[in-house]
């Protein structure tokens, strides 16, 4: 082979001007990765929603939502006004259903039991299947009130053995020493429920004027706002639930906001409370 002779570099390499062979062929350089689509962004935090979805049994159970309800029209159980009950029992679990939670088979159950009840109130004793005629001595209702009487018994008698185990908790031996101890309040704070959240959650919503075509641009995200709730209770001792929404301008930064409260919940992270029955709602850390 002479000097001028040349030898074709193997595949896959090249020869480098100026002088030798270089190693394998360098690939070319991979082009920036373009930023996500709105259309991305959003699955992305639609995902983010679920993978944060939280299970209503976890708090409470269609007989709470009942009471809670007969407890905030300030009825007896015996004279339940069922039309206005069970229109508000529907329109609740409207709400739950956009919020994605995860409702138990016993809440549609009830709101199928209430709808039967009300539709056996509102026909017309001669209009009435012959059966139901038959039945009808006995208030449709009582079968749901006897129900709503021994569970509301169990409630109380488990909050009473709740409350003494709280006081066992609050007895010390004689010479300890109580310099570090709290003071007592005078107005201790009531827990609230799943349905208090619910219903203060209804509220704030009544009051977004955004439109849905504002979300353009901002996409939030569940994991975003708990980040944000517990930056904020770092440097506050509460918050009123009504200032967690105070700059939330469209439905979608609501419902992701009230969404993480309910998953802070849930882990323990947070506690919330009411100074009095059906007073506004405090947020603080657990």
């Amino acid at each position: 082979m002479t000097g001028n002779d040349h030898v074709a570099p193997p595949e896959g390499e090249e020869i480098v001007p100026g002088g030798g062979e270089s190693g394998p062929k360098a690939s070319a350089p991979e082009a920036a990765a373009a930023p996500p689509s709105p259309a991305d962004q959003h699955a992305r935090a639609m995902e983010d929603m679920r993978d944060c979805k939280v299970s209503l049994d976890m708090f409470e159970g269609p007989l709470d939502l009942l009471l809670y309800l007969i407890r905030r029209e300030e009825v007896e159980i015996f004279a339940i006004p069922i039309v206005k009950i069970t229109d508000q029992y529907i329109r609740y679990l409207d709400l739950m259903r956009m919020l994605d939670l995860d409702i138990a088979s016993e809440f549609l159950v009830m709101a199928a039991t209430l709808l039967h009840i009300k539709s056996r109130m509102l026909l017309p004793p001669e209009e009435r299947p012959v059966e139901e005629q038959i039945e009808e001595e006995e208030d449709p209702r009582m079968a749901l009130v006897r129900q709503l009487l021994e569970y509301k018994k169990f409630k109380e008698a488990a909050g009473f053995l709740s409350g003494r185990e709280i006081e066992q908790h609050n007895i010390f031996p004689r010479y300890v020493d109580r310099t570090f101890l709290p003071e007592p309040t005078d107005s201790p704070l009531t827990e609230v429920s799943i349905f208090d959240l619910i219903g203060a959650f209804s509220e704030v919503l009544k009051r977004v004027t955004g439109e849905p075509r504002e979300i353009s641009e901002e996409i939030y995200t569940v994991a975003e706002k708990i980040a944000a709730i517990v930056e904020i209770l770092k440097t506050r001792s509460a918050i009123r639930f009504s200032e967690l929404f105070k700059d939330s301008l469209i439905r979608a930064e609501v419902v992701v906001t009230f969404l993480a409260l309910l998953e802070l919940i849930r882990l323990k992270k947070i506690q919330a409370h009411q100074p009095s029955a059906f007073a506004e709602i405090e947020i603080c850390a657990a």
